[in-house]
Order: C-alpha cells, then sequence, then structure tokens
C-alpha cells in the first residue's frame, strides 16, 4: 500500500529572537524560500544559510506507512514538535515537502488548540466542525466525549479556567473521537492522573486496532513500547536513526550518554 506520510528532504528555518511566521507576501518575494504546499512532496534546493536563525529541522526524509505507530525520540529542543506540526499542516517548510495522504487528528500542545474564551461544550462543537463532523455526528459523540474526559460538571466554564489536567482530558478526548485516520500525541500522557492514563492507553490500543496510523511523542520509555514498533530518532534537526523502536532507543541512550560524558570533561 501506498505510505500515508512520506517527507522529502524536509527543512524549516527559525529566527533565534522568534519563531519565524510565514507571511503572504513572502510568497511573492524573489528571495523568499520556496514554499510547498502540505499534502504534495516537492524536492527544492538547499537554501542558504541565513544570519540571525537556525534550521530546527534539515533534509529529513522519511515514509510511514498505513496503521503505522511511530515514536519520535531525541532530546528537548531537537524537532520533534515542530516535526508533528509539519505534518499536521500547522507550519510550512522552508525546503522539501511533506505529502500527507488522509486527515490529521493532532494533540499536539496540552490545549489542544482550543480556544482559551469558549466554554468546553463550544470547544468540543467548534473542533468537530473544523475537522468536518456534521452537526449530527457531534452530537451522537458529544456525551461519549464528556463522559471520556470527566468534565459534565464544567462544560459551561471558559476552557482557560481548567487545570492543565482537565485541558488535557478533554482535548484528548476530543481528537480520539474523530475519524482521522492519521493521531499525532505530543507529550500530553505526561499529564493528568494515572486512571485517565489508563483510559487513554485503552483508547489508543483501539485506534491502533482500527487500523490508525499514530505518531507519538513522549519521553517515557514505557510509553512508546506500548505503542511503537518503529522509532524516529532526531537531534539537532537532522534524523539520525530510522528503525525498529528498541534499536533506536538504545541508540538514543548511547548517544546521550557520550554527550553527558564529555560535558563532565568539559566542566573539570
Amino acid at each position: 500500500m501506498p505510505p500515508v506520510i512520506e517527507a522529502d528532504g524536509v527543512g524549516i528555518y527559525f529566527k533565534r529572537n522568534r519563531r519565524r511566521h510565514r507571511r503572504v507576501r513572502d510568497m511573492f518575494r524573489s528571495d523568499a524560500p520556496e514554499i510547498v504546499t502540505p499534502g504534495v512532496v516537492k524536492g527544492t534546493k538547499k537554501s542558504k544559510q541565513r544570519s540571525g536563525g537556525f534550521w530546527a529541522l534539515r533534509d529529513v526524509s522519511f515514509t510511514v506507512g498505513p496503521g503505522e505507530a511511530v515514536g519520535l525520540v531525541g532530546a528537548n529542543g531537537q524537532g520533534k514538535s515542530t516535526l508533528l506540526k509539519l505534518i499536521a499542516g500547522v507550519l510550512l517548510p522552508d525546503e522539501g515537502g511533506i505529502r500527507v495522504g488522509g486527515g490529521v487528528a493532532p494533540l499536539i500542545e496540552v490545549t489542544g488548540g482550543f480556544e482559551g474564551d469558549l466554554t468546553a461544550r463550544d470547544n468540543i462543537w467548534l473542533t468537530g466542525g473544523l475537522h468536518g463532523l456534521s452537526r449530527r455526528q457531534i452530537a451522537d459523540r458529544f456525551d461519549e466525549i464528556v463522559d471520556f474526559a470527566e468534565v459534565g460538571d464544567f462544560l459551561d466554564t471558559p476552557f482557560r479556567h481548567f487545570s492543565s489536567g482537565m485541558k488535557v482530558r478533554l482535548g484528548f478526548s476530543v481528537i480520539t473521537t474523530l475519524d482521522e485516520p492519521i493521531v499525532l500525541v505530543d507529550e500530553v500522557l505526561a499529564v493528568g492522573d494515572r486512571s485517565f492514563r489508563e483510559k487513554c492507553y485503552q483508547r489508543m490500543q483501539e485506534m491502533l486496532s482500527g487500523g490508525r496510523t499514530l505518531f507519538l511523542v513522549s519521553h517515557n520509555e514505557n510509553d512508546l513500547r506500548r505503542f511503537c514498533t518503529r522509532g524516529l530518532y532526531l537531534s539537532g534537526g537532522a534524523l539520525v536513526a530510522d528503525g525498529g523502536l528498541d534499536q533506536t532507543l538504545d541508540q538514543y541512550a548511547e548517544d546521550s550518554q557520550r554527550k553527558s560524558a564529555a560535558r563532565r570533561k568539559r566542566a573539570r
């Protein structure tokens, strides 16, 4: 079967003082990097290194087949969340391109992308609608979403007043109820109590059993081993390893130990 995700030489550049924001006028400047529309794989020439910034990702290529469960491995600040945002279409690459052959259900931040001033009720309707659910479909799933998230007493409370745990519960409940074939989960399993994490584990197992494709970012090796059979290891914005999860985790651990030893040696 053809891959559902295909990254071809992907690179994205950020300014150091603030995240780089693509503006419409950039598309018409002759010196602007070539823009690749999400959903289309297209190679570009390497952009020259620009001052005052850094490449969050550079020359990253891989393919993911339908139903695969992939764990993104690496230290903080190495490009894992940025890669998820590229897959979700939240960011556009400055080099290369990503083809995504299906809808994406992203849970990339604790907030789940919800609007803080809207109530939990309104956010459920808004998010479901933005992901293509009809009013009837949202109504049919509404009680299930609320029960899973355990927020029935706070439906008319503005989302910004929720605790971080409540935000995760609602975000996870809504996103995993969607019909999208690709699910992106970024570190949110680290937030919330033990009983809710067990509910999340069960829901994710059900999604994988149903043929969903999963990208999971987690520093918890137990979570990665529970769901993922493949690992992508990012370091310094580069794809260092792509293989079986155990092999990828071993390489990451070896590199981390080597870097720690080097830092201790410099500190002497």
